[in-house]
């Protein structure tokens, strides 16, 4: 009898393990029990569609063109905040879009390093932006920018990594530098980031399971930014002018912010360290912006990475931290660096 009991408590628990780690199902845009299609859509060769949202100076107007990669719990309403004279100065078209299963983009299982690339591809040929054409990539965002140096450079006018998303699983990266920084994080996102390496399967119990705190980051706390991080938090909050991350994860979590991560600190099928210079003849330029003060993706580990691609131009911004972007002045910075070619003094930025 007591066997039988201990069996039948077995099997229930085993179940109840199965049951956790499933994912739910995405809340597909369009469909019956999901949210409505309210965006300009593109339609992918799989038959996926891509949300986007164009902004700048017209595109049949436009001297340049960027795609811009939002980041982690961002849309294709994450555009940076490029002052309007600037931008009619140089005659700027931004591109801004949802990654797949982000905002109204479909969701994608087989999403990878590797389809981000061509995601934007078709993205920027289904709405007609030429040969060539610049990315952005802020952040997590970051990691569809490394896939498009790496697959797609023939098609590239220029790139521009802001804070990007370093996967602490490199297999260049010194382990004693990466363990350093890794370590520096709290302790529920080095978890988090372990069992979307280590454990992709069980990432989705992680996160909803109601123990320990699954995410310091999601859960805003404080302690996860800079002191100038959190006064431009404190000013978004203020002006109501951020970006909803319930219309970004509205087709799930799963499928935006968690499939994301198990992409991103993923094994990816090749390393930055070892990319080949995209621009040998100089008439193109890739640049990486960092914050000193950055307390998610450490400066550590950007100057260990354009210290080993020497062709990245590198910038510092000594009192920045992960979100200086948001703030005008440098994402004027960054533009004029991208599209001119400008030296910038980030000294005394």
């Amino acid at each position: 009898m007591i066997g039988k009991l201990a069996l039948v408590l077995l099997v229930a628990f085993l179940g109840w393990c199965y049951q956790a780690v499933q994912p739910p199902p995405p809340k597909i845009c369009g469909s019956p029990n999901g949210p409505p299609v309210t965006s300009q859509r593109v339609r992918l060769s799989d038959g996926r569609h891509l949300a986007y949202k164009e902004s700048g100076v017209p595109k049949d107007k436009a001297t340049y063109k960027i795609v811009v990669a939002h980041g982690w719990t961002g849309s294709k309403a994450s555009t940076i905040p490029v002052s309007k004279e600037l931008g009619e100065e140089l005659g700027v078209y931004f591109l801004s879009f949802d990654r797949a299963g982000y905002g109204e983009s479909d969701p994608y299982p087989g999403r990878s390093v590797k389809s981000e690339a061509f995601d934007i591809e078709q993205l920027a040929d289904g709405l007609g932006l030429g040969d060539r054409f610049y990315v952005l990539g802020v952040s997590m965002g970051g990691y569809p920018v490394y896939a498009c140096l790496k697959y797609i450079p023939h098609r590239l006018a220029g790139a521009a990594l802001i804070v990007p998303v370093i996967n602490y699983w490199w297999p260049s990266l010194p382990s004693n530098l990466s363990k350093e920084a890794f370590q520096r994080k709290l302790v529920s996102d080095q978890w988090m980031f372990r069992i979307a390496h280590y454990a992709p399967s069980l990432l989705n119990w992680w996160m909803t399971q109601k123990w320990f705190v699954s995410s310091d980051i999601l859960a805003g706390n404080p302690e996860v930014y800079g002191l100038h991080d959190r006064e431009i938090i404190e000013s978004i909050k203020n002006s109501k002018s951020g970006v909803d991350r319930r219309m970004a994860t509205q087709q799930g979590d799963f499928e935006s912010l968690y499939r994301d991560l198990m992409v991103g600190f993923g094994n990816w099928d090749f390393d930055p360290l070892d990319l080949d210079n995209p621009f040998p003849d100089n008439k193109a330029s890739v640049h990486l912006w960092q914050g000193y003060e950055d307390k998610l993706v450490p400066c550590s580990l950007q100057r260990y990475v354009a210290k080993n691609l020497p062709w990245i131009k590198y910038h510092e911004i000594p009192h920045g931290g992960h979100l200086f972007v948001l703030k005008e002045k440098y994402s004027n910075l960054i533009t004029r660096a991208l599209l001119l070619g400008e030296e910038t003094s980030t000294a005394h930025a």
